[in-house]
């Protein structure tokens, strides 16, 4: 007995070392790996570059480029043609959900199919009654998506984009202040949750050529996403 009795402990002590360098090996890993999800539509999935990156792609060699001991793993997981409700639907499906739990950060960009969508599949012409009741639908999902995606992971921090207007070189001022309103709404949306960070991209087309920065009449090009990552890069520190 007495035999079996120190073969335990030396047994116990040998794991010691072992116990002790897993667990702050499993802490280091933690500290120096991070994921981020990004959530939303066709913008988000990165439709219209050749290069099939988007800004999600360009903003996860950009990042990575910038940090030299931790490195970062981005998730797309983007929808084309995604609305705010979809996304809403998307995010409790269980897989989805276990993938969220893990994510250090979140960026999340949607609104624009809810807008045109809503408006008869265009914004020409632009039906004011159609789109302010898309806002206030569009606003409930956004502050249940917000919630569930803190609920998710309270450490994480959240990154939202603001729309922008696809017809920049174009005399449309009736549809900027609609992408105007909407902006300042979702502002004001995310000014009520924590870990919650709001980045514009709509100056980012101003005076800038439809030619020259979009793929097609919504869908920014290479250039157009590139314009988004560095306004990302510049609003938020990773």
């Amino acid at each position: 007995m007495k035999v079996l009795k120190f073969a335990a402990i030396a047994v116990l002590f040998a794991l010691i070392p072992v116990i002790y360098f897993s667990f702050f090996a499993d802490e280091t890993e933690s500290s120096t790996k991070k994921r981020v999800i990004a959530l939303g539509d066709s913008l988000t999935y990165g439709y219209g570059d050749k290069k099939e990156e988007g800004y999600i792609g360009r903003l996860e060699e950009k990042v990575n480029q910038q940090h030299t001991k931790r490195s970062y793993h981005f998730q797309n997981l983007g929808i084309p043609g995604q609305q705010s409700d979809q996304l809403l639907a998307q995010i409790v499906k269980p897989d989805v959900a276990e993938d969220l739990s893990e994510a250090d950060v979140f960026i999340i960009n949607i609104g624009t199919n809810d807008l045109i969508k809503n408006n008869g599949g265009d914004l020409f012409p632009l039906h004011h009654d159609e789109i302010m009741d898309a806002k206030k639908d569009f606003l409930d999902h956004l502050d249940k998506t917000l919630n569930i995606v803190g609920t998710a992971n309270k450490d994480a921090d959240i990154i939202v984009l603001g729309l922008y207007n696809p017809y920049p070189d174009k005399d449309s001022d009736k549809i900027e202040a609609y992408v105007d309103d909407w902006n300042k709404s979702m502002m004001k949306e995310v000014k009520k949750h924590e870990n919650v960070k709001y980045v514009s991209t709509n100056p980012l087309f101003k005076g800038k050529s439809k030619e020259n920065y979009f793929h097609d009449s919504l869908h920014p090009n290479g250039k157009g996403y590139e314009l988004i990552a560095d306004r990302i890069m510049k609003n938020y520190d990773f």
